[in-house]
């Protein structure tokens, strides 16, 4: 049984991003973003990746805005 979802991981910080995901294909993909205009270009990005996404991150002191505006265009987020 293969995987049947894009899987992100972010790795936020308050003034970059890393992100990694490996796809439903097993392609990895990775950028580095910024996190500004309410996450912008992580959207874009996530949305460039195929299939369903699905993200984790860890806060830290740069708090839950991203889960928040992820989970509020659809992509499960943790």
């Amino acid at each position: 049984m293969g995987m049947e979802f894009t899987s992100v991981g972010l790795d936020v910080h308050a003034r970059s991003i890393a992100a990694s995901a490996i796809d439903v294909h097993g392609v990895v993909h990775s950028a580095r973003l910024a996190p500004e205009d309410e996450y912008r270009q992580v959207l874009d990005w996530v949305a460039g990746l195929p299939g369903e996404v699905k993200v984790v991150y860890e806060a830290g002191p740069t708090g839950f805005g991203l889960a928040r505006v992820l989970q509020g265009v659809g992509v499960g987020c943790l």
